[in-house]
């Protein structure tokens, strides 16, 4: 129950492994390689540790499977990262992990999962029934690649039926998801509907699996959840750089009415920009984003929860979290608009010279006082150190190499391959999955939306993105003037 220290770091090496495409995408291949063969030589998943699957998913499985993906290609857009006598020893590692974690998903009667698991005994005895929507539906993107790999539908067959049955258990009157399910019951403990912690990703994998695999089901999902979104979450103006009103904000609501239940937002909702940048909708994500930064201004750092109505921190630490740089670095892809490198540079400043510790960065435990714990996490070298680098080096292989590339909710580089696309086993999946269904990529458009990618014309692109008038009315929203 203790939001700054929870049980991810799991006795597995777990920094190490979630930052070696990091060193990837900077190119220094020594290190990667070194760091490849000290996991290979090392690493060992056979362990009395009780780990959330969720996170032993998103940081661990999605680092081994992004490095594997990174040695194995043919092209090596990133410079000669090969390992010498590679025998797919991280896929090995990645399909061992795997395993030790399927015991997640039975004996449940949803099909949902547990939320931890033991690697090495399986589901404890005195395991809560309880689990989040973002914990249990953000499987897919890994599990998926996993399955596509190795030629094995189970890893991919149990993580889509947890998003089906979250998905099959959303509110008829408003179409939104909780973020605390019973597993057993499929019954709602909590109700609250929002973009941040618990429900985050869950939408993020929707886009992303569809974008991975051109599964149409992921899509039709995704759109219905945006324009859900849209039509109960969203408060404020219609347009984002027009019209009178308040600046768009997505609040939390009650999901089977809508009707707002608190005040505040968390830190993991400055991702959603970032996502709207990947379906198209740029300018409310130029809101949104405009709204975070304003408290990253103001504070330094993006207290993990904020209070808008009482212009205060409600939960006040800063764990390192990446949202804000990712968002930035993908809406500056977008729009080329040099804004968004001064974003970059403020964030960049900011940690220098509040977080920076002997040994490393540090988990701000105040974002007023400045206070530091003595913690650093792994999605710190794994996401927040890498976007806020690609943010900068325009000429990196992510952007030039002409290879397409995603990112997984934990910030992992995995090719966007037609061998993802084509799965051997669309018997085994739930009809109505055949690749004759699938989608075509021009389908993939966001409903419901205030605006879209034309709406950025050239001559825009070297003011402000947002006109002054609205970046001062945001300013005053967080108290900043």
């Amino acid at each position: 129950s203790n939001l700054n220290i929870n049980d991810v770091l799991g006795n597995y090496s777990l920094t190490l492994i979630d930052a070696l495409d990091t060193l990837a995408v900077m190119g220094n291949s020594s290190e990667f390689q070194k760091a490849v063969k000290l996991v290979i030589d090392t690493v060992s998943f056979d362990k009395d540790s009780t780990v959330q699957v969720f996170e032993a998913t998103i940081r661990v499985l999605g680092s081994l499977l992004s490095a594997h993906i990174i040695i194995t290609d043919t092209k090596q857009p990133f410079g000669d990262m090969t390992i010498k006598d590679y025998d797919n020893e991280l896929l090995h590692l990645a399909h061992d992990l795997a395993v030790r974690l399927l015991p997640a998903f039975e004996n449940t009667k949803t099909g949902i999962p547990y939320p931890r698991v033991n690697l090495k005994k399986g589901v404890p005895p005195d395991s809560h029934n309880e689990t989040c929507t973002a914990g249990a539906g953000s499987l897919l993107v890994e599990f998926g690649i996993l399955s596509r790999l190795l030629g094995d539908s189970t890893f991919e067959w149990v993580a889509r039926r947890a998003v089906k049955a979250l998905w099959s258990l959303r509110s008829n009157n408003t179409g939104l998801l909780g973020n605390v399910v019973n597993i057993q019951t499929g019954h709602w403990v909590g109700k609250q509907s929002g973009l941040g912690a618990g429900s985050d990703s869950f939408y993020e994998y929707l886009l992303k699996s569809y974008i991975l695999f051109g599964e149409k089901e992921d899509l039709e999902m995704f759109n219905a959840a945006y324009q859900n979104i849209q039509n109960h979450l969203r408060r404020g103006r219609e347009a984002c750089n027009e019209g009178e009103g308040d600046p768009p904000l997505y609040v939390n609501v009650n999901m089977y009415t809508g009707q707002l239940m608190n005040t505040w937002i968390d830190s993991l909702q400055a991702f959603f920009p970032g996502l709207q940048v990947l379906i198209g909708d740029v300018e409310d994500a130029i809101c949104l984003h405009a709204f975070y930064y304003a408290i990253w201004k103001r504070y330094g750092a993006l207290p993990e929860r904020y209070n808008w109505q009482l212009q205060a921190p409600d939960v006040p630490f800063y764990p390192l979290r990446p949202e804000l740089v990712e968002s930035t670095y993908l809406l500056y892809q977008a729009t080329k608009n040099p804004f968004y490198l001064h974003v970059g540079m403020d964030i960049l400043q900011s940690l220098e010279k509040y977080t920076k510790a002997k040994c490393g960065y540090a988990t701000l435990h105040h974002v007023v006082e400045k206070t530091k714990e003595d913690r650093m996490e792994s999605f710190f070298l794994s996401e927040t150190c890498k976007y806020l680098y690609l943010l900068f080096d325009e000429e990196n292989p992510v952007h030039k190499s002409g290879n397409k590339f995603m990112f997984t909710t934990e910030g992992h580089v995995v090719s966007v391959d037609g061998r993802f696309r084509s799965s051997l086993w669309d018997d085994i999946l739930p009809a109505g999955e055949d690749s004759a269904h699938r989608a075509k990529p021009t389908e993939l458009k966001a409903a419901n939306f205030s605006s879209n990618c034309n709406r950025v014309p050239d001559e825009r692109r070297y003011l402000l993105p947002l006109k002054s008038n609205y970046m001062r009315q945001i300013d005053r929203m967080v108290g900043l003037i």
